[in-house]
Parts: C-alpha cells; structure tokens; sequence
C-alpha cells in the first residue's frame, strides 16, 4: 500500500511538472510565432532525464503519449467522409502519392550515400523522413485561416494521403527487418490483405452496429455517452489492429472512417478534441524527454547537416510538384516550405524499424533529433520567406478543390422555421451546414437526402467543429428562449467573420438579447400574424392602400413600445401605446 502511494505521489509530481513546463514553453513559443509543437518539444527536453531530470523517463510518458496519435488518426478519419475523399482523389492520390515516393526515395539516397547504412536502414528511415508532420501543419493552416486557399488544400490532400500510407510503409519496413530470413521478408507484406478485411469488416460494424448505438443515444439525450462511444470506437478499433499484430493508429483510423459520413460527426469531433489535443501533446513532450541529447553532443554536425539536407530535400521536391499542378511559384514554394519537415508518424515507423533490427538505438536517437529540428525550421522558414511568398501586385490565384466542405452559413435548428431558412441560403447558391439535436427529424431530413448533423449548437466547440470560424453567417433558429445576450457575445468574439441572425421567442427574450450585437433577429410566428391580419383585412374588402398603412402603423407603433420597453428594462413601459387597452374601446 505504502508502494502504491509513493507511485501515485510520484506521478503526481510528475504531473504537475509536465503540465507546467507544457504551459511556460508552448504559451512561449506561440507567442514567439513558432508553434505549439515545437514548445511542446522543448519542454520535454527541458525536464526530461538528461536536463533538469524533474520528470521521469520518456517512456512511461510514451505509452500514455501515443493515445495522442491514435486520437489524430481518428479525426483525420472523420474527415474523410467518402464524398470528401472522392472530391479531392485526384490531390491525395495524385500529388500525394507522388510526394510519399519522391521524397521518401530521394531522402533514402541522400542517407545512403552520406552514410555507411546499408540500403535497408537507409530506405526504412528515408521513407519514414518523407512523411510531414499533420500535428503542426494542419494548425499553422487553420490559425492562420489559409485551409480553404490553394496551397492549404493541396497540403492537406497530400497529409491526408500521407496519412494513409502509414500503412503500407509500416509493412515494408516489417519487412526489411526481416530480410534474409526464412520467410524471405512475406510476413510484412501478409499483412495487407488481412488488413483489408479488417478494414471492411470495421466499416460494416460501424455502420450496422454503432450508428444504430449513436441514433439511440442522441435520442435518449446523453451527451457524455457520445464521448464514451466515440472512445469505445476509438479504443475497439486499435485493438481489434493490435490484436493482428497492426498499427493501433490505423484502427482508430478506420474507426473515423466510418463514422465520417453520419449525422453525429461534428459532435465526436467537439466531444474528442480536448483528449486528442492534451494527448498529442503529451506525445510530443515525450519524444523531447526521450532525445538523446549525447548522442547529437558527439555528432552535432551530421545531426544538423542532414536535418538541413531533410529540408532543403523536401522544399525542392514538393515545390516542383506544386509547380507541376499549376501553382504559381510563390505558392508552389510556400507549399514545399510548409511539408519540408519530419513527421511525428516518423518517430511510429522509427521504433518499428528498430524493433525489427532494421536499426540500432543510436540511429534511431539521431533521426529522431533530426525530425525535431527540422520541425523546428518550419516556422522560422515560412517567417523568413513571408515577403517572398506574397503574390504579386494584381496576381490571384484560381481557387481550385472541394465545395462544400467548409460552410458560408450555419442553420442551427432545422425545424420548420430553420428548413425554411436553410432552402432559401441553399437556393441563393450557398454551401449551409445545418445541426439540431431532434434523432427524428435528422433521420426524417436524411429520408429527402438533406444531411443535418447532430449537435447542441449552443455549445461552442460544437459550432467550432462544424466551420464557424470560416462561416460568413450564423442563424440561429432554435425555439424558446434558450439563447441568452452573454452566448451571443462569446459568439461574436470567437468568430468575428460570422454575421448572427437570431430567432426570438417574445418581447421578454428580445429585450434580454438587446445588449448583443445582432446582425438581425425576428420574432416568431410576428410576421406570420401580419400576413393573417393582412388577409383577414383584405377579406372585409379594405383598401389595399389602407392596409398598407395599417401595417406600416402597426409596425412603428410596436417596435416604438419595444424601443421603450428596452430603454427601461420594464415589460410595462410604453404601455399607453398598445391598442388593446380598454380605455381605446378595444376589448
């Protein structure tokens, strides 16, 4: 028992500095512009055993750190709805499958020939180097809102695709560790096909077993179920991998994969993200408490040479090839400059190399310290060549690639009144993303193929994973008076781009609402009362002209009690204005 407290007290500890060095050194970093993942790296070297020695071994924090690529591999696959993937084939299975091969056979012959390794090292490590880091492009691009741009949307086919083959290159350097054995290297390559099946068999329990599971959930109203189901899926699926001796990340994989094209992805991904971000952070912090910092001591020069050859290799590779696809060279060299780093993936395909005798620890240490300074580079390089990446005066550039994916309107609420809207922001030509939290409608809307996804959109990770921050509009169409003046404000803050338009439920909620900046808000079932008395006018044979009038007294005279009601915060002022009062011989 007294075993067992010291443990808990000494992971508490240790906690408690991993925890603080992650908050000092990112919080350092991103306000130097430099990225999260570099000070995440940082802090891990700083604390870990061969510096100031405050937190344990980089292993123990390794096997909790990898849940974090486990996690990342689960969004990526809830991107890749097959629509999407179909959309962007020709990016990711084009140019991505060409910058895989190029690069990863380029930086192999540059290893090859700058060192002793036998072709074997040389080709596991060069195709593992060829991989980009998904952890720090996919957030340098969304901070900086260039997803939706040219460049952002080739490098993210070509991390998509990069992605994908780290299933295959897991394979291949399985089997170059078992080269001259008696199988002569077929293990490796056995497992594909058994992957395949596995695969498939995944996809089909996804869809006949766990979608029925989310339905019932959504209708029974839990919301921490969903993190409980999305983790299940995350966690069955790396183990079904594992248990075939696979990747545990290609499970979690496929297990994005196919919940990507069902109502309840935008809520798995807001409901995941805080253990997917703490995670990989956590597994970077690792990876920096693991350097080998005496090992780069002895051979600074190779460590930092080849580190340069990694990048200067990659720019010039992913460069041309972005030429090749029509980008202008300004935009072809951001594109190489922004994937010319090692990748976390490597670091997955680096222990697989060791494990199987590819190569030795030492190595490993090395082109681990490699892939984090070249991660390293990356912000410094894309500051250094800001001025000379600027498009020309006058020069645009035709914005190519998926339509759809990233919405101009959010519609939350697809009820009467939100169907309404949403068909009409629809028939004017906009891409509308619509979320309720109704499992019946939803099923009923996907009857008439429209996909409403499920979600509380009063949450704000909720409205943050379904696009708000690159919508133009946010119209909120939820009934009752559930929105409040402070929400609205958060709103307004965290997407400054997006005008909000708000359905009221009475005068009470629109004076509650009046502090917030709304962009326009309606009161339901108004002006479906003015068209009533509209008819019920016309039907008794009163002039048009004079029922135009009437309307246009109606409306000042309401919306001057309104003014008074808000002023004074008061239900009762600007009484003396309402027409059904007794003395007006109204009854």
């Amino acid at each position: 028992m007294e075993h067992g407290e010291a443990s808990a007290h000494v992971a508490l500890e240790s906690g408690v500095v991993l925890l603080a060095a992650a908050l000092l050194f990112v919080i350092l970093f991103r306000k130097l512009g430099l990225g999260a993942t570099l000070g995440y790296l940082v802090a891990g070297a700083v604390v870990g055993p061969q510096v100031l020695g405050l937190a344990g071994s980089g292993e123990e924090t390794l096997s909790f750190g990898e849940l974090g690529i486990v996690m990342l591999l689960f969004v990526v696959g809830l991107e890749l709805a097959p629509s999407r993937l179909w959309r962007l084939r020709g990016a990711i299975f084009g140019l991505g499958l060409t910058q895989v091969a190029l690069c990863g056979l380029a930086v192999s012959g540059v290893i090859w020939l700058a060192t002793s390794y036998p072709m074997a090292a040389a080709l596991a490590v060069g195709l593992s180097l060829g991989l980009s880091s998904t952890a720090q492009v996919l957030p340098m691009l969304q901070s900086g809102g260039n997803l939706r741009t040219p460049v952002g949307e080739r490098a993210f086919s070509i991390l998509l695709f990069q992605d994908l083959s780290i299933i295959p290159l897991l394979a291949i350097v399985a089997a170059l560790g078992v080269q001259g054995g008696e199988d002569g290297g077929t293990g490796g390559w056995v497992q594909l096909p058994i992957a395949l099946g596995v695969c498939v068999a995944l996809v089909l329990a996804g869809r006949f077993a766990l979608r029925p599971l989310l339905r019932l959930i959504g209708r029974l109203g839990e919301r921490e179920m969903f993190v409980v189901a999305a983790l299940f899926a995350v966690v069955a699926s790396a183990a079904v991998m594992e248990a075939i001796g696979l990747s545990t990340a290609l499970g979690a994989f496929i297990a994005g994969v196919m919940l990507a094209d069902t109502p309840y992805r935008h809520e798995l991904e807001a409901d995941i993200e805080p253990f997917r971000s703490i995670l990989l952070g956590l597994f970077f912090i690792s990876v920096g408490m693991m350097l080998d910092l005496q090992a780069i001591a002895a051979q600074p020069l190779f460590v930092i040479g080849m580190a340069a050859a990694l990048v200067a290799t990659k720019t010039a590779i992913i460069t041309g090839l972005g030429i090749a696809v029509k980008l202008p060279w300004r935009s072809a060299l951001a594109l190489g400059l922004l994937l010319s780093q090692g990748g976390e993936f490597g670091f997955v395909l680096f222990n697989t190399a060791q494990s199987g005798g590819v190569i030795d620890a030492q190595t490993a240490s090395l082109f681990t310290a490699i892939v984090t300074l070249s991660m390293a580079t990356t912000p410094f390089l894309m500051m250094a060549t800001a001025r000379l990446r600027t498009p020309a005066p006058g020069a645009r550039e035709e914005r190519e690639g998926p339509d759809g994916e990233t919405p101009q309107a959010l519609v939350i609420g697809f009820g009467r009144f939100g169907q309404t809207v949403a068909q009409m922001l629809a028939t004017a030509g906009l891409d509308v993303t619509m979320i309720d939290r109704n499992v019946p409608q939803i099923d009923t809307a996907e009857e008439f193929g429209i996909k409403v996804f499920f979600g509380d959109g009063l949450r704000m990770d909720m409205l943050r994973q379904a696009g708000a921050r690159e919508a133009k509009l946010i119209c909120f169409c939820i009934d009752g008076d559930q929105i409040d003046a402070e929400f609205l404000a958060s709103v307004r803050e965290a997407f400054p781009d997006a005008a909000l338009f708000v359905r009221t439920f009475d005068r009470r909620h629109v004076m509650k609402l009046a502090p917030a900046q709304i962009a326009f808000q309606v009161r339901e079932l108004r002006e479906s009362a003015i068209a009533m008395g509209r008819a019920v006018l016309e039907h008794l044979d009163t002039d048009a002209r004079a029922i135009e009038q009437l309307e246009q007294d109606y409306r000042e005279n309401d919306m001057a009690r309104l003014q008074a009601q808000i002023d004074a915060d008061d239900l009762h002022a600007g009484k003396e204005r309402n027409v059904l009062r007794g003395d007006r011989g109204m009854t």
